[in-house]
């Protein structure tokens, strides 16, 4: 009886331990979450960088994109990418071509820079990973695992800077061995913006006769 006792208390001790790290470290991604929903737009330049060493693959490439609640602009690999609210616009500048999406369940299940501060809260168990300074920064990191036993990802490492608040880096490994980094170079908040700055402007590209515009219907 004492043995099955003890097994039961260090079973409950350990539930009890799992439990809290992981109520811990959602109260960290939660605390993030929260304190972007105070800013009225937030500007950011990142690294985003993409490694297997198996295959001996390494891509670097920067970028910058601009937030404001749902809406977005992104400028990555020499494209944009402009949400406003209803459709997405994807324009490729190198094959001169404008494609427009409407926003459909697929698309909003999709990991978009909108979801980048909220991405965490459905379909992930928590738990906290290590304590790092990086650069003087002091940046606590919280491991994410997928619930899908058929997913694709393995973990989703997310530093959040201790004093700020913000989200330092995420640090996503797949099955395949890629692990791809996305680093925050410059975060801004509360900038000027043009509210033109997330509409399409469909006659602009019209009149440049050589973009082609596509919009599945």
């Amino acid at each position: 009886m004492k043995k099955i006792a003890l097994l039961l208390a260090i079973t409950f001790f350990s539930i009890s331990t799992f439990s809290q790290n992981s109520n811990e470290a959602k109260k960290i991604l939660d605390e993030v979450a929260q304190k972007v929903e105070t800013y009225e737009n937030i500007y950011i330049e990142f690294n985003h960088r993409l490694d297997n060493f198996d295959a001996e693959i390494h891509q670097e490439t920067k970028g910058s994109v601009t937030l404001k609640k749902d809406l977005y602009h992104l400028n990555y690999m020499g494209t944009e990418q402009i949400f406003d609210g209803k459709k997405i616009y994807l324009i490729i500048h190198e094959d001169e071509e404008v494609i427009i999406q409407k926003q459909t369940k697929d698309s909003e299940e999709a990991l978009t820079p909108s979801k980048m501060f909220s991405f965490y809260k459905n379909g992930y168990t928590y738990k906290m990973d290590e304590l790092k300074t990086i650069k003087g920064i002091k940046i606590q990191y919280v491991k994410l695992r997928p619930i899908d036993s058929n997913s694709e990802i393995i973990s989703v490492l997310v530093g959040v800077d201790v004093k700020t608040k913000h989200i330092y880096d995420v640090i996503e490994t797949g099955e395949n061995g890629t692990i791809t980094t996305l680093e925050v170079r410059t975060f801004k908040t509360n900038q000027p913006l043009s509210e033109k700055l997330f509409i399409f402007d469909t006659a602009k590209y019209r009149d440049q006769k050589k973009y082609t515009i596509s919009e599945p219907k």
